[in-house]
């Protein structure tokens, strides 16, 4: 059975399962290279309850919406991600 932890938006809003109908799950190697970090990065944030994750054959799954938010929060991470992760891809966020 899958394990699922729900944290906490910058913005201090919860995270909704209903707002986002088929969210985008990805491994921890997957959300760091879309991040332009380092995995030791995803796992801290998961550490630290700062991104949306359930657990499946011990394997950790990120919401995609989590991590963006997660990278968006400090200026190195945001830089990261637009130099070197899916910002280099995208020309204006929402």
């Amino acid at each position: 059975m899958a394990e699922e932890k729900t944290q906490i938006q910058p913005n201090n809003k919860k995270f909704d399962n209903n707002e986002i109908k088929t969210p985008i799950w990805l491994s921890v190697s997957e959300a760091a290279k879309i991040g332009g970090v380092q995995t030791k990065t995803i796992r801290r944030a998961i550490q630290y309850n700062k991104v949306k994750y359930k657990i499946i054959s011990n394997r950790y799954s990120i919401d995609l919406a989590s991590l963006i938010a997660l990278l968006q929060t400090k200026t190195k991470l945001k830089n990261k991600l637009n130099q070197f992760g899916l910002g280099q891809y995208v020309d204006k966020w929402k």
